[in-house]
């Protein structure tokens, strides 16, 4: 009798994703509830988001744009590319998938770090593929020893930037260097999801390869700093023959008439991202501080997100934390139990996610 399920698909991990508000309060109970554990926009999406949304309601017995012309041409303006480098996606973790999906073959590998974003490891198995993931150094990408890692069966490398829980950066010659360092027939994925949030000068200007035509995809997206995480709109930039493979994975339809409106808006409101940007900034410097006077060790963001290291006890604080309505993510299922990523919220929600782990340590 033939199996059923494939064995690649039966051993893959589900992705975790945070808690929702509405099952904490089924659970607990609780109404008033402050969710840091999604890296969602804290101050919500643009108004002029909002307000295209409620225009392209009275439009959705139509199907969108196929093409997404007006949206492509736009990012392709701010990037400096052709729309021919742009592809969509419903968020930048659809992008992922058509990746593997396009360019991975059987007996072939991916090459990524650990811990970083787990839909890497988990789409590569799904699909069949190996997965080799590299230890971080310092909590950031080890680029020299991944670069010593590269095989005859190495096609993609996921490189997440800032990472994803760690919120480090590879800067720009490390990764000039790394690049140099990657043979013609192994394709480099930057996932960019938190790059608006980069104040590092040393940040690479990655979409410089795309346009000399390396073969480079950039991943961004709009579910991050431009609050759009509800209606799933992502892209990538890679040069155009990258695309077009991709194009014939991707799925019609896949960017709805709300999500193209919403992201076309977004970009608009520079006041929206400036404000986004500043009060991450501001809840830093906060954080900072109260993790120093806490004597907690964390590791300096490039992100919306700090890790955080609370000890063996960590998953029962986040527990803890939960049943008095403070959302944080434990890193168990990154293999980081001692650890959490906490996003950077309102300044009320930082300062009461504060007051909950000082009264909850306390009572250890």
């Amino acid at each position: 009798m033939k199996n059923l399920v494939p064995e690649h698909i039966k051993n893959s991990k589900l992705y975790p994703p945070g808690w929702p508000i509405e099952e904490v309060k089924r659970k607990y109970g609780i109404e008033k509830i402050v969710k840091l554990n999604s890296n969602e926009n804290c101050l919500g999406p643009s108004p002029m988001a909002v307000k295209a949304v409620a225009g392209a309601a009275a439009d959705i017995n139509l199907y969108p744009d196929n093409s997404a012309y007006y949206l492509k041409n736009r990012l392709a303006e701010q990037h400096g590319v052709s729309p021919e480098h742009i592809i969509l996606g419903n968020g930048s973790n659809e992008l992922v998938q058509f990746i593997i999906m396009t360019f991975l073959q059987p007996g072939e590998e991916i090459l990524t770090a650990k811990p970083t974003f787990l839909l890497y490891g988990i789409m590569g198995r799904v699909m069949g593929g190996r997965v080799e993931e590299i230890p971080l150094k310092d909590y950031s990408f080890d680029l020299e020893r991944m670069a010593e890692k590269i095989s005859s069966k190495t096609k993609i490398i996921f490189i997440s930037n800032p990472n994803n829980p760690t919120g480090t950066i590879v800067d720009r010659d490390l990764l000039e260097m790394f690049i140099e360092s990657i043979p013609e027939d192994v394709i480099l994925v930057l996932d960019e999801a938190y790059s608006e949030y980069v104040t590092s000068s040393n940040y690479p200007d990655s979409m410089e390869s795309a346009r000399h035509g390396r073969n480079i995809i950039i991943l961004k997206t709009f579910s991050k700093a431009f609050g759009l995480a509800g209606v799933r709109i992502g892209y990538a930039a890679a040069p155009p023959d990258l695309v077009s493979y991709m194009e014939r994975i991707r799925e019609p339809f896949n960017a709805s008439v709300i999500a193209q409106r919403a992201a076309l808006a977004a970009l608009d409101d520079k006041g929206h991202l400036q404000r986004t940007i500043k009060n991450n900034c501001d809840g830093i410097d906060y954080m900072y501080a109260q993790l120093q006077r806490m004597n907690l060790f964390h590791v300096p963001t490039q992100a919306n997100f700090i890790f955080i290291r609370l000890g063996p006890k960590a998953e029962t604080i986040c527990e803890d934390l939960m049943k008095e309505g403070v959302l944080v993510r434990s890193l168990s299922d990154f293999d980081m139990p001692d650890y959490i990523r906490v996003t950077i919220g309102l300044p009320e929600e930082n300062r009461r996610f504060v007051e909950i782990l000082d009264k909850t340590i306390a009572g250890l």
